[in-house]
């Protein structure tokens, strides 16, 4: 009987058909340890085919359909995280200023994610208000509609943020404001609730 021929590291790659993709995901599929994988993915990474990106975290970085946005994914896979806040603005044209950092929401604790492909911030959202996004149109990550990144925005701006508490250039005809109202009826936390709404009515006010 013929025994099977292990997937080598190349192979592995093409199989998993993504941009991004983790050692352990190579591991699993070329049978191999942890520690020869990483070794052969450093290889790899010597010769220019691909980049590591984190710790654990490799891609296609020099591809022209690669973005940093596609390793929101992989920045804490026991928590689900989506693109949101300033960020998400810009990538919808809200605002015009490109951000320096790439802002993430997350039921993850908030920290800062340094890469090298760009610098994460990713910001605690209650689970209950852990919602309003869906895939982006064309690419593996998630992002938060205009209205509620926005209101993203206004949740952390009232926990003392004062990052996320002015807008430069928002291009409020590319908003809703009935639907923004809505998410942040949705703020179970009065104090916050009111803040959010306040300046909302402002913001659309102006």
């Amino acid at each position: 009987m013929k025994m099977k021929r292990k997937m080598d590291v190349i192979q592995a790659i093409h199989r998993i058909g993504r941009l991004v993709f983790t050692t352990r995901e190579i591991a699993g599929l070329t049978g191999s340890p942890l520690a020869s994988t990483t070794q052969n993915l450093r290889r790899l990474e010597q010769k220019g085919v691909i980049r590591k990106i984190a710790q654990g975290v490799w891609g296609f970085a020099d591809d022209p359909r690669f973005s940093p946005f596609l390793v929101i994914p992989f920045l804490n896979p026991r928590h689900q995280a989506y693109l949101s806040f300033i960020s998400a603005l810009h990538s919808h044209g809200v605002i015009s200023q490109i951000p320096q950092v790439i802002t993430v929401a997350s039921t993850a604790h908030s920290r800062v994610v340094k890469t090298s492909v760009g610098t994460y911030e990713i910001h605690q959202i209650s689970p209950d208000f852990f919602d309003g996004f869906d895939w982006h149109a064309q690419s593996d990550y998630l992002i938060a509609s205009p209205e509620k990144a926005l209101v993203d925005c206004l949740y952390l701006a009232s926990r003392r943020k004062r990052q996320f508490a002015n807008f430069p250039e928002l291009n409020l005809d590319l908003l809703k404001k009935r639907e923004a109202i809505r998410w942040a009826k949705r703020i179970k936390d009065p104090r916050i609730q009111t803040a959010v709404l306040t300046r909302l009515a402002a913001l659309f006010h102006s």
